[in-house]
């Protein structure tokens, strides 16, 4: 059991440390690219590698699983990456990379009522959540003035809570029992399918020049086969093994992965400020995430067994 649960920790920290440092490769990309011509073609081609891969059709046993795989393409894979491309028109980046890493917020508040074996949460989760959105925040801002705007920060918003329903799809869908690179590929293949009307709506053009460029195909490969290929197999793994909660508690990670990363890369400073967010942030994960809180859940369960 433990060392299926260190399987599920290193899943869950390979698929954050690639999703944090897609910002450069998407920054490079949206040189020439719009962000749903970036989403497109990087889903399409991880849906071809999954499927050269494991080369079956997959048979599922009666339409709520089917329905169960079009709901978790629709938010994790559709929605949830239009809302936040769309968001970032609207408002400042600092603003969505905050709102978003509040998604275990709600992914907890889901779980606690949609699945039942998910362990009741502790004082320590809130205390480790609030930690970790200081850091987050002081990442982000790094001294400046939060600019809010309403439209863009609601679709932020709205972007946290479709990915917490993501995860908990993916925890169902985990449930069935089926080979984890079969589920992923078909969740993309819905959230192909969800995608195609919003190509028409965002001006969509295929344009094959721009893939004659060396550095299109390498950001397009790195999104298509790491960030989306692997990372969403790989997820799915850990969500299956530590639950929707533990796992996307990870998330708070992204922002610290980015500005490591921007700052290697990139080049961009790494302040005092930056460095207090990353401690706080990493303490805010050890919190909701670790042992300290088994403490207080032991006390609960015990109160429970007593009381009835």
């Amino acid at each position: 059991m433990a060392h299926s649960a260190t399987k599920g920790h290193i899943a869950a920290l390979l698929t954050v440390f690639i999703w944090g440092t897609t910002f450069i490769s998407t920054k490079v990309l949206l040189a020439d690219f719009q962000p749903v011509e970036i989403l497109f073609f990087r889903f399409v081609m991880a849906y071809t590698v999954l499927w050269c891969c494991c080369p079956r059709w997959f048979h599922m046993s009666g339409w709520r699983e089917e329905a169960t795989f079009a709901a978790a393409g629709f938010t994790g894979i559709c929605l949830y990456y239009l809302l936040e491309n769309i968001a970032l028109t609207y408002t400042m980046a600092s603003n969505v990379g905050v709102i978003c890493s509040v998604s275990p917020f709600f992914t907890a508040m889901l779980a606690a009522v949609f699945i039942k074996s998910e362990k009741p949460l502790t004082p320590q989760f809130f205390i480790g959540f609030f930690l970790a959105i200081a850091g987050i925040c002081l990442i982000s801002f790094n001294g400046s003035a939060m600019e809010l705007n309403p439209l863009g920060d609601m679709l932020a918003v709205l972007a946290a809570v479709v990915w917490a329903c993501y995860s908990i799809l993916i925890k169902k869908i985990s449930r069935f029992d089926y080979p984890v690179l079969l589920t992923t590929r078909r969740t993309f293949f819905y959230g192909i399918l969800w995608m195609i009307p919003a190509l028409y709506l965002f001006d969509f053009q295929w344009a094959p020049a721009r893939f004659a460029d060396g550095i299109v195909i390498f950001n397009l490969l790195f999104l298509g086969l790491g960030a989306s290929a692997l990372c969403f197999v790989t997820w799915s793994s850990a969500v299956a093994i530590l639950g929707a909660v533990k796992t996307s508690v990870y998330i708070y990670l992204l922002p610290v992965v980015t500005v490591a990363t921007s700052a290697v890369v990139l080049r961009e400073p790494v302040t005092t400020m930056t460095v207090a967010g990353t401690a706080l942030t990493l303490l805010g994960l050890a919190l909701s995430e670790g042992k300290l809180g088994r403490a207080a859940h032991d006390k609960i369960e015990h109160v429970h067994a007593k009381s009835e």
